[in-house]
């Protein structure tokens, strides 16, 4: 077949990266429609509706996100992509878990609906615990395997979701059993999530057909997983030195995809996407091939999309221009043949605010003084109660321990610790759980927030009372959200009214509301390096080691209830 005469887009004058043999050669690329015509030596390039002069820059092919949660941006799908593909992510696979605790298939089937006509391509998952732990706490929703069978055939899904509960898949919980096998029959693949899952534990995981990992994990743990054939996907987190480290003392590299998990609109603004991650593999010493090949063509082939992840006529024209193949940020962007975005910016404003059908999630009324009280069935005096002890780098807990006193069955906490409090919001029940949270050393203030993996019940931490009192106020007649309460400041809130875990406003706004939020946060003494996600996990329990529900404190690993008290 001759060159073609004409194109509807042609990249002039660009040095091409394959990243199947890691050279780079100068090229003019051609583009008809949704894909690459041709590519061709310099100047032999056909004339074409539309020039993208490169001067030198690379292209390589669009970066893909295999493992995100559009609802930790705070953005609904339609914004989330706007201010994604600029930075280079063309393709994601979503997992909806946030909203589908909170509206179930409802809120599966509006995602994927309003993640259409994007530009960006959104696969989906379909999440597989709903809620995450069952029979541990209360979420808005419950999916049991003939509902994820029947989601599995929805247009546009192609994988289950990550198994957070991997200690059921380990024991042979019936449910989820069946949830693994009614995926299986669909013949999807299955994603996981099992944070230093080893030995035996790891073979009977592997054996349920669940081949992939995207949680923090330690070196020797990350070398047997690779060994056994797990796709690592390796988000920040992961990226530790001494990971790194093992996998490339390996006699090989393996296969490694990197992703995104959880970013904040703001986060995404100042600091990038996908592109992010690749540049702080590229800090942790991967080597650029590696790293590229990690967020393009491993990718690609883990999700089936075999149309797209290298540079090659026939191919989607998912394409980016790279300054250096150690300068993650896109120069230009072209996602479907379409130039969506130069030097990180959209070349789109936003949209129109999409449609809310779940404004009325929250019901919960704003908690009464006397709601807060912590009420215990204890003898009045001195007792040891367990705690949530936090740290400042990761999400992960561990049991403390805080002596507080009892008198007329309230827990008078105020003046000795922090704690956390978690109150039902999805059935108008309101009740409440609360522990002691240590590892921090907080002023006076609150944090609240509806955006509390992932049942996303109204959960607060606060060092006083009536910080507790107004954070939650606030949130609620936000009709969902996040609010700081930092001493005798004003109130600093983030709304989410779309489930209580999204907002509908555009990007800039969110990012300054959620940065304001974010700052006031850290005033207050939380100093986690992701303190959203830190605190917004106290309630994940599925995640090590211990954390609270609605329903109380739990001890993860047993998947048992933890006492509150050590007496």
């Amino acid at each position: 077949m001759s060159e073609p005469k004409t194109a509807d887009l042609l990249i002039r004058g660009a040095n091409v990266l394959s990243v199947q043999t890691g050279e780079v050669w100068p090229a003019d690329v051609a583009v008809e429609g949704e894909a690459i015509r041709a590519v061709a030596p310099p100047g032999a390039g056909p004339r074409a509706r539309e020039v993208v002069e490169a001067d030198g820059l690379i292209v390589a092919p669009g970066y893909i996100d295999a493992h995100m949660h559009i609802e930790s941006s705070l953005l609904a799908p339609a914004e989330f992509a706007r201010i994604t593909l600029p930075r280079g992510t063309t393709t994601v696979l979503a997992d909806a878990h946030e909203i589908v605790n909170v509206a179930g298939r409802d809120g599966q089937a509006w995602m994927i609906e309003q993640g259409r006509g994007t530009g960006q391509t959104m696969c989906w998952a379909v999440p597989s615990c709903v809620p995450a732990l069952d029979g541990f706490e209360t979420a808005g929703a419950r999916l049991d395997a003939a509902d994820i069978e029947e989601m599995l055939g929805w247009e546009g899904v192609t994988t289950l979701g990550e198994v957070m509960d991997y200690r059921a898949v380990v024991s042979g919980d019936p449910r989820m059993r069946a949830i693994v096998e009614a995926a299986r029959r669909r013949g999807v693949r299955l994603d996981g999530h099992c944070p230093d899952l080893s030995g035996a534990d790891l073979g009977e995981y592997l054996w349920a057909g669940i081949d992939s990992d995207h949680c923090k994990n330690r070196p020797e743990v990350a070398v047997e997983k690779a060994r056994l054939g797990m796709l690592l996907m390796l988000q920040e987190k992961c990226l530790t030195p001494d990971v790194v480290d093992a996998l490339l003392g390996l006699p090989h590299l393996p296969d490694l995809c990197l992703v995104t998990d959880d970013i904040a609109a703001d986060a995404i603004l100042r600091s990038g996407h996908l592109d992010r991650v690749g540049s702080v593999a590229l800090e942790r010493g991967l080597p650029p091939l590696a790293v590229l090949r990690a967020m393009t063509v491993h990718p690609a082939r883990r999700l089936g999309l075999h149309d797209r992840g290298v540079v090659s006529p026939g191919k989607r024209a998912d394409l980016v221009l790279l300054r250096s193949l150690t300068d993650l940020e896109p120069e230009a962007v072209i996602a479907g043949g379409a130039v969506v975005g130069r030097g990180g910016r959209p070349l789109a404003g936003p949209g129109s605010a999409p449609p809310n059908p779940f404004a009325d999630s929250v019901r919960v009324a704003a908690p009464a003084p006397e709601d807060v009280l912590w009420r215990v069935d204890l003898p009045d005096g001195e007792h040891t109660f367990r705690a949530i002890e936090v740290n400042p780098v990761d999400t992960s807990t561990r049991p403390g321990e805080v002596r507080l006193p009892v008198r007329d069955g309230v827990v008078r906490w105020e003046g000795r610790t922090a704690i956390v409090a978690v109150f039902e919001r999805h059935t108008g029940a309101a009740t409440m759980a609360a522990a002691p949270v240590a590892g921090h050393d907080l002023y006076t203030g609150a944090f609240a927030t509806t955006y509390s993996h992932d049942s996303h019940n109204l959960t607060v931490v606060a060092t006083t009372a009536d910080a507790l009192h107004r954070a939650a106020g606030e949130v609620v007649a936000a009709g969902g959200g996040m609010c700081a309460v930092v001493g005798d400041a004003e109130p600093v809130t983030l709304p989410l009214p779309i489930g209580g875990v999204m907002s509908e406003r555009p990007a800039p706004e969110v990012a300054e509301a959620s940065g304001r939020v974010r700052d006031a946060v850290h005033a207050w003494g939380w100093r986690n390096r992701n303190a959203f996600m830190s605190l917004s996990t106290l309630t994940l329990a599925v995640s090590p080691s211990v954390k609270i529900t609605d329903r109380g404190l739990v001890r993860v690993v047993d998947r048992a209830w933890e006492p509150a008290t050590v007496d």
